[in-house]
């Protein structure tokens, strides 16, 4: 006994820190890509989202003002200006080559190949003199290790939702998503009652085909789906791809509602029939109520299955600016902006803003929903 004891014990703390594991490797990416989607391009060139709340050095090259600002002070033309122009920060070294870009400390004083003196302070405030009156052309170069203290802006968020058009996309999306989650969920409903307590010629059968879907391949289908819309007219349509996330999603949908929908006690149906309810009364007044883990646990599925699709919305919706959906909108994004990671990451956290909202929101029920069928009886 104490064997076994001690196995379960051991077996207890593994299925612990397997699931520690499974959350912090899907929570850290997450609050990851939240963290980043509020820093600028800078911060995000130079560190990584674990150090968001720490100051970061980096290496910048400025480009001081042009000799046309010279002001002639006692006899010296000078060219006075911040580097840091108005930015929170300080100067840690600076250079007036590119090979040795932290050659002086703040305060000293460089000498320039053509006899020109510059003097860069802590707080970014530089100084240029010259013996005479500069000539006109383009400001000195000169290079810096700046040190800057965390910074956060909505104004990555602002560019997605307006210019970026993802604005347009997103709505497209829900438009998508809702329909293709509620209507496999009435369907199914139905059909797995109908498979679950009513006796008819075939229903094994049935229940067989329905268990067979599940492992076919959706991509086998699209060419002769797709050939059918368009044949009836409703190719790269909204109406199109409800019906083809209905189709795909339907075999998981009756498996799951049958399962628990068999498991619900034997004796509440028998005595609602015992008093004359019709199976349409059974299935609205006692089924659905009860059944109601299983369909959240369903939605969740369908939702995500739907709101993360490309491939089925491109064959079905196509990729105009108008239909474009959100998976659709991040990879051009990707395309146009593969440099400006900060836009990529508020537009991957408003793509998946709503899935974790839904998740979260119907949760206590996903765990009731798939493991009831296999714990009841009947």
């Amino acid at each position: 006994m104490e064997g076994i004891a001690g196995t379960r014990a051991r077996l207890t703390w593994a299925v612990n820190i397997a699931v520690v594991l499974l959350v912090l490797l899907w929570t850290i990416p997450t609050a990851g890509l939240l963290i980043s989607s509020f820093r600028d391009r800078d911060q995000i060139a130079v560190s990584g989202w674990w150090t968001a709340l720490a100051w970061s050095e980096r290496n910048a090259q400025f480009r001081a003002a042009p000799p046309s600002e010279a002001v002639e002070e006692g006899g010296l033309w000078v060219i006075e200006g911040n580097l840091l122009a108005g930015r929170p920060g300080e100067i840690r070294a600076f250079g007036i080559n590119v090979n040795r870009p932290t050659e002086f400390a703040p305060g000293a004083t460089a000498t320039l190949p053509a006899g020109q003196r510059v003097t860069v302070h802590a707080d970014g405030r530089y100084r240029i003199e010259h013996d005479a009156q500069p000539a006109g052309g383009s400001g000195q170069r000169l290079f810096a290790a700046t040190l800057s203290p965390p910074r956060f802006t909505v104004e990555n968020y602002g560019t997605v939702l307006t210019s970026a058009g993802l604005g347009r996309s997103f709505v497209n999306t829900l438009t998508v998503t809702v329909p293709a989650t509620v209507i496999p969920i009435l369907v199914a409903a139905f059909a797995a009652y109908a498979l679950a307590w009513m006796e008819f010629p075939g229903r094994a059968l049935i229940v067989a085909a329905v268990v067979g879907l599940l492992v076919v391949p959706l991509q086998l289908a699209l060419i002769p789906l797709l050939q059918l819309h368009n044949a009836l007219g409703i190719g790269k349509s909204y109406l199109g791809i409800w019906l083809a996330h209905t189709g795909f999603g339907l075999p998981l949908a009756i498996y799951l509602l049958r399962t628990y929908i068999a498991g619900l006690p034997r004796e509440v149906i028998e005595s609602a029939r015992v008093d004359g309810a019709t199976d349409f009364q059974i299935f609205l007044r006692i089924v659905l109520p009860l059944s109601f883990p299983a369909l959240a646990s369903f939605a969740i599925f369908q939702f995500l299955w739907v709101w993360n699709d490309l491939l089925v919305a491109t064959v079905f919706l196509g990729n105009s600016e108008a239909q474009l959906v959100m998976t659709g909108r991040l990879r051009e994004l990707l395309g146009s902006r593969g440099g400006e990671w900060e836009i990529l990451a508020a537009s991957a956290f408003v793509s998946i803003a709503v899935p974790l909202a839904v998740f979260f929101g119907l949760q206590k029920f996903l765990v009731r929903g798939l493991l009831a069928g296999s714990v009841k009886g009947g």
